[in-house]
């Protein structure tokens, strides 16, 4: 035998040793998956990694497939997450069925991990929030912005902004009545006076407004919003409210405009319109366009739940990703906010979840110049009535709850599209 041909065969045996160098990762998003919420974390930090990822949207629950490397796979290992290495031949195959035209779904790449910004504030109050709670489970890294930095003009170096449990209105969340003498509320409203003299505003709702505007401008320079329970609804009656005093005496130390709900400008709101301010003080509720007090007294927990609509993945891609779901009825859950009221809801504004019987929309979602807002009703979907002092939610004890996948689905959705936006 040659040295050439003992050369080749050498080579030839080297190759076959090799590892297959086009195999990929597929992450099932269906039943099968052990915890789903972690599957995200994976996801996003393959991006970190500079690795793009498909999201095939309706294939097996919205999976995730992507390059497969020993570190990848030994990640999912770590963080109990169900995975399958399959061959470039298989993922070939699933992107040639989820391409038919026949079949609704759809392959987006995702390119980047998003910046991701939580508006919330520093001093600890009696309650938890189900974003920073699932993002800290999913090992998604975030940073905390409150008043100070969104006037300072940090917000354009985000992707994607989650607003706390919060009260834009500046009535403290309507916590007054049952509240006023607790500590943590005296020191809250201590603490926002404090800063809102600070930052040069005679009243926290004045702050409070110029920060709504500001977010306001962040998302028609292409920034992605996303709030839950009674952060959407105090949000667009501060922007409605704009230069009218809402506020009773016992929050700012001047009566309200009594004029106030026939100058509001409902042009101003992103999602909701013809809604009516709450004006009592000792009432815990901002508007009408929360049905908390109003829905059938019939719902309670066990059969109260809401219905993800189905969309065409290959032309509504946007509405599609974010509905991402094993389960298209999600179990409802209470909150200061706890859905809203369809007949408030603007006619441009995208309902992806309602619960019809009872007229409310549960997850809502539009576009605002460059960028995007989803709001979502509820404040945990994992504990029912969640109220003020609660232990936090338990995240190991609901690794695949399909309300909690709604909010990591609008975490990745930035990624699907990274948009320039003024600064």
């Amino acid at each position: 035998m040659t040295i050439t041909r003992y050369l080749l065969i050498f080579i030839f045996a080297g190759i076959l040793l090799l590892p297959a160098r086009s195999a990929s990762i597929l992450i099932p998003m269906d039943d099968t998956q052990k915890n789903h919420l972690k599957a995200y974390g994976i996801a996003y930090w393959v991006l970190q990694h500079d690795i793009e990822i498909y999201w095939l949207l309706n294939y097996r629950g919205g999976s995730y497939m992507f390059l497969h490397t020993k570190e990848f796979e030994d990640e999912c290992i770590i963080r109990g997450v169900s995975y399958q290495v399959i061959a470039e031949v298989q993922a070939n195959s699933i992107l040639q069925e989820i391409a038919d035209p026949q079949v609704n779904m759809d392959a987006v790449k995702l390119h980047k991990a998003p910046k991701i910004a939580v508006y919330s504030p520093k001093n600890k109050l009696p309650w938890d929030d189900a974003v920073t709670l699932v993002l800290t489970y999913a090992e998604i890294p975030y940073d905390v912005l409150y008043d100070q930095e969104v006037i300072e003009g940090r917000l354009p170096l985000y992707d994607w902004l989650h607003l706390h449990h919060e009260d834009f209105s500046g009535q403290y969340g309507k916590f007054w009545a049952a509240y006023r003498n607790y500590p943590w509320y005296q020191e809250d409203v201590r603490i926002s006076e404090e800063t809102a003299s600070l930052l040069g505003f005679s009243k926290v709702s004045e702050l409070k407004l110029e920060v709504a505007k500001r977010i306001r401008e962040y998302v028609v320079g292409g920034g992605y919003l996303f709030a839950m329970c009674s952060a959407p609804d105090s949000y667009d009656v501060a922007l409605a409210a704009d230069g009218i005093d809402i506020c009773d005496i016992v929050f700012d130390g001047d009566p309200m405009d009594p004029d106030a709900q026939s100058k509001l400008n409902y042009d101003n709101c992103f999602a909701f319109s013809d809604f009516i301010l709450s004006t009592n003080p000792y009432e815990y509720e901002i508007s009408t366009i929360d049905v908390t007090d109003t829905r059938p007294k019939s719902l309670r927990e066990g059969n109260d739940f809401f219905t993800l609509f189905d969309f065409s993945a290959k032309w509504d891609p946007i509405p599609t990703m974010l509905c991402q779901n094993h389960s298209q009825v999600i179990n409802g859950f209470m909150g200061q906010t706890t859905a809203f009221n369809k007949d408030q809801v603007k006619s441009s504004v995208l309902v992806m979840g309602e619960n019809k019987p009872a007229n409310e929309a549960r997850y809502i979602h539009g576009e605002f110049g460059k960028g995007f807002w989803t709001f979502y009703g509820g404040h945990d979907p994992e504990d029912y009535s969640h109220r003020v002092g609660d232990p936090p939610t338990e995240l190991d004890l609901f690794p695949n709850s399909p309300g909690y996948r709604l909010i990591l689905n609008n975490i990745l959705f930035p990624a699907a599209k990274q948009q320039k936006r003024k600064t």
